[in-house]
């Protein structure tokens, strides 16, 4: 084997060169991580994806997620790019899905029409915390901060959520030492839009060796389970909100969201994004590093 197949999409859009972009790899599952971490620095995109034949009993297929820098257990724009390519290269079919990665089984319902509805894993909120070093971390000072406290929280990813005044999020710039200072990985820096509802939102990963992504699907759902902790969604029942993302860096990007509370509890969460292909070719298999 000298090459393998890879597509290029852009995910969360519904047209080219928007959205985020993503790679799609096929056919690697005889490759050690170092030749995949390889690849995904090859690429450098923020994520890369390699689409692979399921372990677990009950899984339709197995992902593994790169960085340029680092594997991920999950991210969320990897594996909704994943099971469109997956069906439209005729490994699953449009449907029910059980996607296999680090963070679990989780379920993808696929639609024959590019989209894609992901649930996370078990959620997790933190504990309210100080918003001085996180507004530090993004290079933005007290006044910024509006709204709930900052808390950290994900489905199978955990983000630092900080609510910031509508300014306040096209001015954030992240700082790599005061994050590194404050233990910032990734941060999810939004204005609440009560009336969607939803967030104009921006993500910053200097844990995952990305200065911001364009749209993230695991920070969306994250964002879900801060909002019904911080009392902007309802304690009980399905809210729908939407993350717009990646203005600031031309890439604009749609992540329409449901979360599921009981008790004022965020018990699940999905994101929808839909999938447009942008390239398919070959890339050559790298040394192995033993």
């Amino acid at each position: 084997m000298s090459s393998l197949g890879y597509e290029i999409v852009d995910v969360f859009t519904d047209r080219p060169f928007a959205g985020n972009p993503l790679a799609v790899v096929i056919g690697a599952e005889q490759l050690a991580t170092d030749q995949l971490q390889a690849l995904a620095r090859e690429f450098n995109l923020s994520e890369t994806v390699f689409l692979l034949p399921a372990d677990a009993a009950g899984a339709s297929y197995r992902v593994r997620i790169f960085t340029p820098e680092r594997e991920l257990a999950f991210a969320g724009h990897p594996s909704i790019g994943a099971a469109v390519v997956a069906a439209r290269r005729g490994l699953v079919r449009p449907g029910d899905l059980v996607q296999e990665c680090g963070a679990g089984l989780l379920p993808v319902r696929l639609s024959e029409h590019g989209h894609a509805t992901l649930t996370g894993g078990e959620p997790v909120v933190g504990p309210p915390v100080d918003a001085a070093p996180l507004l530090a971390a993004v290079g933005l000072g007290p006044a910024e901060h509006t709204g709930p406290p900052p808390r950290r929280a994900g489905c199978g990813l955990e983000f630092d959520y900080l609510c910031v005044r509508t300014e306040a999020v096209a001015q954030a710039v992240l700082d790599p030492a005061a994050a590194l200072r404050a233990g910032v990985q990734l941060i999810s820096v939004f204005a609440w839009e009560p009336d969607g509802p939803g967030a104009h939102a921006r993500v910053f990963c200097p844990g995952a060796g990305v200065v911001e992504d364009p749209a993230t699907g695991s920070a969306a759902l994250g964002l879900g389970l801060w909002a019904v902790a911080s009392g902007l969604l309802p304690a009980n029942g399905q809210s729908r909100y939407t993350v717009r993302q990646g203005a600031q860096l031309h890439r604009p990007s749609r992540l329409d969201c449901t979360v599921t509370a009981l008790g004022g509890r965020a018990r699940a969460a999905t994101v929808t994004g839909e999938v447009v292909p942008i390239a398919t070719g070959q890339i050559a298999v790298p040394p192995f590093v033993g």
